[in-house]
């Protein structure tokens, strides 16, 4: 027997708790901010918990920047605001709850 989501009931290959907690993300804000040295980073909010931890290993693989998540804000080494929201359209966030700042 298939082992079941705890939360929907269904079949862990077919479960879909994880889309629906990203369509319900609330507002997701991309923008830069200068750090040490006149250097740019770019600022990830409005994501938590466990998705956190994969979407910031995700847009560091991407997009090929260092970078770290404190206090549930992701910081990229670099400015990649449209490659960021590129890459979170991709890990299947919607591009409605996207703001991205130029």
């Amino acid at each position: 027997m298939p082992e079941m989501c705890p939360r929907c009931g269904l079949p862990k290959e077919i479960c879909v708790c994880e889309i629906l907690d990203r369509e319900a993300t609330k507002r997701i804000k991309i923008y830069k901010a200068k750090a040490k040295f006149s250097k740019f980073v770019t600022i990830v909010e409005g994501l938590a918990g466990d998705e956190l931890d994969k979407t910031t290993v995700a847009l560091k693989n991407k997009l090929a920047c260092g970078g770290t998540h404190k206090k549930g804000v992701i910081e990229l080494q670099g400015e990649h605001i449209a490659e960021a929201k590129k890459e979170l359209v991709n890990l299947g966030f919607p591009e409605g709850s996207i703001d991205a700042a130029s």
